[in-house]
């Protein structure tokens, strides 16, 4: 099982890129470093994170672990196409609370490898559950998601920490968020 050659990004926050994050073919573990991405160099000057990805084989677990951030904080976590704006596809992948030190350590389990991807063989009609939800796809083949992504859940939290609070939908409840 190969796991992901990441170039891991969270958009305007923390980031890492290039070969560091490859697994070779015989490898079920990888870890690399998270770095300050340039969108967020100025406010979150010593925000750091590791990465650590283990595969039993029939899936992935990935520990995410991030320090430097403002304390008592809520972060969303997301997998993304590009670690550029505007990201292409994405989806949410849950939360990350830092504690009274600015320190955050979360556990997601799922496919984070060579074979992540994300695919609409057709469109399909999809539930409105927000305001902002399309009520269907569009048909997508095959599309490789290699890049991780975290940011505010709230811009009011990105503004006190005198990052932008400039927004786009990326969290659970589609609340607008960040911005690269």
């Amino acid at each position: 099982m190969r796991l992901i050659p990441c170039a891991l990004i969270a958009a305007a926050g923390l980031v890492v890129s290039g070969e560091q994050g490859v697994a070779g073919p015989q490898s079920d573990r990888i870890s690399f470093d998270m770095v300050v991405s340039q969108g967020a160099k100025t406010c979150l000057p010593d925000a750091q994170g590791e990465v650590t990805i283990k595969s039993d084989g029939e899936a992935e677990d990935m520990t995410v672990s991030v320090s430097g951030l403002p304390p008592k904080t809520g972060f969303d976590f997301f997998v993304i196409q590009s670690p550029i704006a505007p990201f292409g596809l994405s989806w949410y992948q849950g939360d990350i609370e830092t504690n009274g030190a600015g320190k955050g350590v979360q556990h997601f389990r799922g496919r984070f490898n060579i074979e992540t991807f994300i695919v609409a063989p057709g469109p399909a009609p999809a539930p409105k559950v927000f305001a902002d939800n399309a009520t269907t796809n569009p048909p997508t083949p095959p599309v490789q998601i290699y890049h991780l992504g975290l940011w505010f859940n709230s811009p009011d939290d990105a503004k006190a920490a005198g990052c932008s609070d400039a927004v786009t939908p990326f969290n659970g409840e589609h609340m607008p968020v960040f911005r690269c």
